[in-house]
């Protein structure tokens, strides 16, 4: 398969500490049961442990940035370790002076590499280490230095305010939506822009499409929807923290579940398709956005090494940012389930164009 695709990727830090993809979507889509094996893309390690609350078989989080998975190993000793109130204030959605001295008392139970790896990230750990990605950093820059120039704190808050429908649309029209804020989203969400501070540039060279204009319309129909005033993802956006929210493997209902089932949670470097030389055939896969940075021909030879190490009755599930890539239109036993339960609008990931569900 080429790999050309990843030749000018700089995979030597962490892109994303967050997962921006939302679990709810993936949860609901893969419906996964004890007898399942799952194949997840790595990222910051969210999803994957989100997958654990469904007591699976196994999940294996794999990924070819190794940052990326020191920092899904970090978080999954550091759950092993701390219940969920230090969880969280270790991890950076709470106040917390101590997080080097918690670090401390359980940095023996990663792997060699990894505790190199955070060894050396002694300050990144104080700052908490769901702040230090690439992408996060990028956001808060929006939230912290732009947004103030367009809108108050107070106005931002309002937005997340509880009120109708209708009510939410008015509010986004009058006081939201002015030539500010449409002016500036456009130019700090453009291609360039975005490329240097946010995402690597490789990962946009599939993107035909205007990008800044593509997220502003996904942004503007989210905001002005119900949807909006309860969303973890577009919370930080606009504030450059979680505030109360925490993500879907964090919170208290969650987080014993998602604590009693690491074990099942394996960390591998690699391509996704290569998995199966060590685990073989999976029934579930979580492909986050992969597709998006491939070309027509790796997609479709990547797509065909996924299904070739999927066992009958298998389901996939991915997003599509800016570019559209569909693996049932390249390869033959798919097919595509559609849109149910209101995901198009209720996708906390509110800038991906759509959520895709296969199944074989």
């Amino acid at each position: 398969m080429s790999e050309k695709h990843l030749d000018e990727v700089d995979h030597s830090y962490i892109r994303y500490a967050n997962v921006w993809e939302d679990p709810k979507l993936l949860l609901e889509g893969l419906d996964i049961c004890h007898e399942h094996k799952v194949l997840s893309i790595a990222s910051a390690g969210d999803n994957a442990l989100a997958l654990l609350v469904t007591n699976p078989k196994i999940v294996v989080a794999i990924d070819l940035n190794k940052p990326q998975l020191y920092l899904t190993e970090l978080k999954k000793v550091a759950i092993q370790n701390l219940d969920q109130d230090a969880f969280v204030k270790f991890a950076g959605f709470q106040d917390d002076s101590r997080r080097w001295r918690t670090f401390m008392k359980f940095r023996d139970d990663l792997s060699a590499e990894a505790r190199t790896y955070w060894n050396g990230k002694k300050e990144e750990i104080e700052k908490g280490i769901i702040y230090n990605g690439k992408f996060e950093k990028y956001l808060k820059t929006f939230a912290t230095k732009l947004l103030p120039l367009i809108h108050s704190r107070k106005k931002v808050q309002e937005l997340f305010e509880e009120k109708s429908a209708a009510d939410q649309r008015k509010f986004y029209d009058q006081k939201w939506n002015t030539w500010r804020w449409r002016l500036l989203f456009r130019v700090f969400f453009s291609k360039l822009v975005m490329g240097w501070l946010g995402r690597d540039p490789a990962f946009l060279e599939q993107v035909d499409v205007d990008v800044s204009t593509t997220i502003f319309e996904k942004a503007e129909n989210h905001l002005s929807s119900i949807y909006a005033q309860k969303n973890p993802i577009l919370y930080y956006c606009l504030n450059g923290n979680f505030g109360s929210y925490l993500p879907f493997y964090a919170r208290e209902e969650n987080y014993e579940n998602v604590r009693g089932n690491l074990d099942k949670l394996e960390i591998e470097y690699g391509y996704a398709q290569d998995a199966a030389v060590k685990y073989g055939q999976f029934d579930r896969f979580n492909l986050s956005n992969i597709f998006e940075y491939m070309d027509e021909e790796v997609f479709t030879s990547t797509a065909e090494s996924l299904v070739n190490i999927a066992n009958p009755g298998s389901r996939f599930a991915y997003w599509n940012l800016m570019v559209e890539r569909q693996m049932s239109e390249v390869v033959e036993g798919l097919s595509r389930e559609d849109d149910r339960a209101n995901w198009k609008d209720r996708d906390e990931g509110f800038f991906y164009k759509q959520f895709v569900l296969e199944t074989t």
